[in-house]
């Protein structure tokens, strides 16, 4: 599994109502995208769950580097960029993924908690903390999905995580999901991903 998000920072009188027309329009497309596990279209609001920004922000679960690769590379990511310019892509390894709960419910709301992995801890000891937090939250009441996955390049661990309703039992950036494509999200490996 890989994770994959990028994210727009818009001004702050932006009418959101453009990015949930953009998404309305165009979100459908990638629900049978070759090598997606999971698109989930999320925005923020400025003032709406804390936000202090209106962002438009998707995060991707791949099953495959190819399918990543074809979307960045094959004309799935280009529009964004000729509408807003091309942001810069943050991509994870995974660490883990689990599905519990509110299988097959309306995912409402994500949330994304970033944290740095700190230096002299144990690799492999954090990383079944991580396996364990994703277990976790994939188990609480309303969670759709949950997963977590690490950038070595920057040592941050980002865990995320889908729900069903507007009260999300996580801690982390809230967002609104506008869509999800989900095509791979069958062939997800559950558990811990090494």
């Amino acid at each position: 599994m890989h994770a994959m998000q990028y994210e727009l920072t818009l001004p702050a009188d932006y009418d959101m109502d453009i990015i949930r027309g953009r998404v309305s329009r165009v979100g459908h497309l990638l629900d049978d995208w070759e090598g997606l596990g999971c698109k989930a279209y999320l925005m923020r609001e400025r003032g709406t769950y804390g936000s202090p920004v209106n962002q438009y922000a998707p995060f991707y679960l791949w099953n495959t580097v190819e399918g990543m690769n074809s979307f960045l590379w094959g004309g799935g990511f280009q529009g964004l960029g000729n509408d807003f310019g091309r942001p810069s892509v943050r991509q994870w390894t995974g660490v883990a993924y689990e599905e519990d709960g509110a299988i097959g419910s309306r995912a409402r709301v994500a949330v994304r908690r970033r944290q740095p992995v700190p230096e002299g801890v144990e690799l492999a000891a954090f990383m079944e903390d991580a396996v364990g937090e994703t277990g976790r939250l994939a188990g609480e009441d309303g969670a759709v999905l949950a997963a977590a996955a690490v950038d070595t390049g920057r040592w941050e661990l980002v865990h995320f995580s889908l729900w069903e309703d507007e009260t999300p039992k996580a801690d982390g950036d809230v967002f609104e999901v506008l869509h999800l494509s989900a095509p791979g999200r069958d062939r997800l490996s559950r558990g811990r991903q090494w």
